[in-house]
């Protein structure tokens, strides 16, 4: 045997791209596992040229599926980043883009009965430990690919998947707020900082486009063609870590929690123009995002991002609160990012003295592109070689 054969559905949930596996077909043994997904990425390589990645942090994702483990779930999903550069894949994030595939994939291998116009999926988030309920179009049986939903970065339109990320406050902290306070202030090289750390989706971590010298309309190319930039960033994350708790050390945190907390900064809204060079009216919007994936800044805006953005906007005293526009009373929320808008619903209310999310909402689309097997030679998973090794003596 030169290769592994493992059963492989190849899908587009969102803005991003990866493997959904299903966790019976992959090794037991967690090390054996990785070097699989890595193999399956062809990671470490900055192309990923022997593997299914794209060389970019939106394609090197995975989905990892199995048969639910709550009574309230009809599947289990847990999130890897996959490391395109480093051997490594980091199971602490969700990808709310990656999660809009679940459903889809939860009806198309059986797991709900598909159910006309609209299935319901209870998806359970090992990574977060907490429910995303996706209402998933069928007709005739099948999902429903053709639509008319238009999501910003992704070419063309889809069916509408609507996604509900149920209670998705505190899921790394336990806390919306971690520190209790809607903000807080970092000193990074003698300068301060006031932040917002936000911890619904993944855990953030807030400032303003003026602190960093920007407007908040820049694009993905402008911001990570500037490494002085993108290294200060990281500084900030680092001490923001700290702060969370993540990691002892600022300088520890790219090596020891490199997703963990993510970074963005926000400006009140003004005209500006996407990567594809559509303009956007400052009107249309009620605030300016821009997120950080994998140390360099989101092409378009990462779901987990737009849902601690929505969060924090309805938090008083927060950096987003502070410049996001939102007409009062509205429960939308519209982020202008560098492909275009993300509309999303949120509510933020008290409950016993703690603030909790009660409701984040917004619609994917999602596609099977591929299924069928994935090859993996067996060279590159060498904590399996000693298993079968042992098996056969």
């Amino acid at each position: 045997m030169q290769q592994l054969r493992i059963p492989c559905v190849f899908m587009r949930g969102g803005t991003s791209r990866g493997a959904y596996l299903w966790a019976e077909d992959l090794p037991a043994d967690p090390e054996a596992r990785d070097q699989v997904i890595l193999a399956i990425y062809g990671s470490p390589d900055v192309r990923q040229i022997d593997g299914l990645g794209g060389g970019d942090t939106l394609t090197s994702k995975v989905a990892i599926l199995s048969p639910p483990s709550r009574p309230d779930a009809d599947i289990d999903y847990t999130f890897g980043q996959v490391g395109i550069t480093t051997a490594s894949i980091d199971y602490k994030p969700n990808c709310g883009n990656i999660s809009a595939g679940v459903g889809p994939y939860a009806i198309m291998r059986g797991l709900v009965p598909a159910v006309e116009p609209v299935t319901r999926v209870r998806i359970y988030n090992t990574n977060t430990r907490k429910m995303i309920v996706a209402e998933v179009p069928v007709q005739d049986g099948e999902v429903l690919v053709d639509g008319d939903c238009a999501i910003d970065g992704v070419p063309g339109t889809g069916a509408r998947i609507l996604l509900d990320f149920q209670d998705v406050g505190g899921g790394a902290t336990g806390k919306l707020l971690p520190t209790g306070r809607p903000r807080d202030t970092l000193v990074v090289d003698g300068r301060r900082f006031e932040v917002s750390l936000v911890d619904a989706g993944n855990p953030y971590v807030f400032l303003r486009a003026e602190d960093l010298g920007l407007e908040g309309t820049e694009s993905a190319s402008r911001v990570n063609g500037d490494r002085t930039l993108l290294d200060y960033v990281e500084r900030i994350r680092g001490h923001a870590a700290v702060l969370y708790g993540f990691v002892a050390a600022p300088e520890r945190a790219l090596a020891d929690s490199p997703h963990w907390p993510k970074i963005a900064y926000v400006a009140p809204p003004r005209d500006f123009t996407t990567a594809a060079g559509r303009a956007i009216q400052a009107d249309e919007i009620d605030l300016l995002g821009r997120g950080f994936s994998g140390q360099i800044l989101h092409k378009a805006y990462a779901v987990t991002g737009a849902l601690a953005t929505a969060a924090a906007a309805h938090v008083p005293g927060s950096i987003v609160h502070e410049v996001c526009r939102r007409e009062p009373g509205r429960p939308t929320v519209r982020i202008g990012h560098p492909a275009g808008i993300l509309t999303l619903e949120a509510a933020v209310t008290e409950r016993d003295g703690e603030l909790v999310v009660t409701r984040a909402a917004l619609e994917r689309t999602a596609r099977r592109i591929m299924d069928g097997f994935v090859y993996v030679p067996l060279s590159k998973v060498p904590a399996l070689r000693g298993v079968l090794a042992r098996a056969g003596a």
